[in-house]
């Protein structure tokens, strides 16, 4: 099979699987991460169609809306890999991305790295910060019935990935315990200038928060 036909027909499998998902973890959002692993890749020594598949079936099946079951995006994407008759490495290889991308906590180390993880981990970590990022954490937020802001319950930044799992915490504290901590953790140099941007993009928007919280402007 071409590539092109691989790669058109993993968008259709996906599109259709994440039909009537939450707006953080949808489509769009997998949209996203595919063009900024195609910006990525440019600057970068990698398999360009692994980078593809795994920035397409990276978010297939979230652990966070299969009650913490982090084995159901891995086999949904093997089961449509092996029909479009993908090589063993190359699905192997999409497995691990799916498996070590997600940001799980501060704490956590990473089990397994390549070149196209790199990429794809950078290209979801962009849609994770900047003004999509700050957008998508309150609409994850308000999909969980978080509140937005106690000044009285201070982040979190030392919990285990099963207590980050678990965390009902204010919207603000997943600033301070995952989105502001993603700039120093990109991979690639491309990565890191746009996550630069981003970053400053979000501190900005805190100050203007607490500002009007706080009635001073």
């Amino acid at each position: 099979m071409s590539q092109n036909n691989l790669i058109g027909n993993t968008i259709a499998f996906v599109k259709k699987t994440l039909e009537g998902a939450e707006g953080g973890h949808d489509w769009f959002h997998i949209q996203r991460v595919l063009n900024n692993s195609r910006l990525i890749a440019q600057g970068e020594k990698a398999d360009l169609e692994i980078v593809e598949l795994g920035a397409l079936l990276h978010d297939i099946a979230d652990s966070k809306f299969h009650n913490g079951d982090e084995s159901v995006g891995p086999r949904l994407a093997v089961k449509f890999l092996r029909k479009q008759k993908v090589t063993e490495d190359t699905i192997d290889h999409v497995v691990k991305i799916i498996q070590n991308i997600s940001f799980k906590g501060g704490n956590i180390d990473q089990q397994f790295t390549s070149p196209e993880l790199d990429i794809v981990q950078d290209a979801d970590r962009l849609d994770a910060i900047g003004a999509i990022g700050i957008a998508r954490t309150f609409n994850y937020g308000g999909f969980k019935g978080r509140t937005l802001y106690d000044p009285e319950i201070e982040p979190n930044l030392n919990m285990t990935k099963e207590e980050y799992k678990a965390s009902n915490a204010p919207t603000i504290n997943h600033f301070y315990e995952k989105l502001l901590l993603l700039k120093d953790r990109m991979n690639t140099q491309t990565g890191r200038r746009i996550a630069a941007d981003r970053h400053t993009f979000m501190i900005h928007y805190l100050e203007q928060f607490y500002a009007e919280w706080n009635g001073e402007k």
